[in-house]
């Protein structure tokens, strides 16, 4: 399938190795690396990253996703929560993005360890905003309300894609569920924002993709995203096809049409990608 022009992406230009060697020397993950994402060059030029919390091995083995499965993960680092939050100091991050890998081998899946994250990043960056992009916890009510409970900014869980197609992308986590947990932290007013996001071009039909806006926003999903899935390799779920510019300003036409506040769709948009902007955006209106 050949690459088309408004895809390609020029390299940028900026400080990419401060925020490397800040990654490296605190023994951290990003999911921009992780997850092989297109835009962490552009992101780490602009000393960002989204930090990749509970080690870099899922439990789930997701066939869109890049990031290494194993049973059983090391256990967590007792030290990553004081590193997330003393890097996102070093990079003088305004708006800290912590997401995680599924851990579905823990009894709390993780859910302490990423309360902890949270407290450390305040403690060390008060002035900053923080999001969270979670795992489902099985669609644990009691494991959500603990991330819940640390009123962060803006709790964001990706539906990922539409429903048709769910099952054949994704693990264990379902379409359904997906819905439960992002009305379940709306309906908590806990937090300020809650924002999901998915891919196209995994072989969805755009009915079904404004069927999904729609579902969203019924659930009470205040910021929307949605990007062009590219496969991390040859061994995951394939390119389906290549969704035109002009197919996703139709997507935000139609979000916008039935009062979604806060869409973004474009080929390299991504879940976290832009993060501060985006909730900037949102607080503003």
């Amino acid at each position: 399938m050949n690459f088309p022009e408004f895809l390609r992406k020029k390299l940028p230009i900026g400080p990419l190795n401060k925020t490397i060697e800040t990654i490296k020397k605190h023994n951290l993950h990003t999911v921009c690396t992780e997850a092989n994402c297109p835009n962490r060059f552009e992101c780490f030029s602009k000393k960002t990253a989204t930090f990749l919390a509970l080690g870099k091995e899922c439990t789930r083995a997701c066939s869109f996703c890049d990031i290494d499965f194993a049973k059983k993960p090391k256990k967590p680092d007792p030290l990553e929560p004081f590193n997330i939050a003393k890097s996102a100091k070093i990079l003088e991050l305004r708006h800290i993005v912590i997401t995680m890998v599924a851990r579905d081998d823990l009894e709390d899946e993780g859910a302490n360890h990423l309360c902890k994250i949270i407290q450390e990043v305040k403690k060390l960056n008060p002035e900053s905003t923080i999001e969270t992009l979670t795992s489902d916890f099985s669609c644990r009510f009691d494991l959500i309300d603990l991330v819940l409970d640390q009123e962060v900014d803006i709790f964001n869980y990706n539906i990922e894609t539409v429903e048709r197609i769910s099952p054949k992308i994704r693990h264990k986590a379902t379409y359904s569920n997906s819905l439960k947990i992002l009305k379940y932290a709306k309906e908590s007013k806990k937090v300020k924002f809650v924002k999901s996001g998915l891919m196209v071009g995994v072989g969805e039909t755009k009915k079904e993709v404004f069927q999904t806006i729609k579902d969203l926003k019924e659930a009470g999903v205040d910021i929307i995203t949605i990007g062009q899935y590219l496969s991390p390799n040859n061994k995951k779920y394939p390119i389906k096809s290549f969704i035109t510019p002009k197919e996703f300003q139709e997507y935000k036409d139609f979000a916008k049409k039935i009062f979604v506040k806060n869409i973004y769709a474009a080929p390299y948009v991504r879940s976290s990608y832009n993060a501060k902007s985006i909730l900037n955006k949102a607080l503003s209106k």
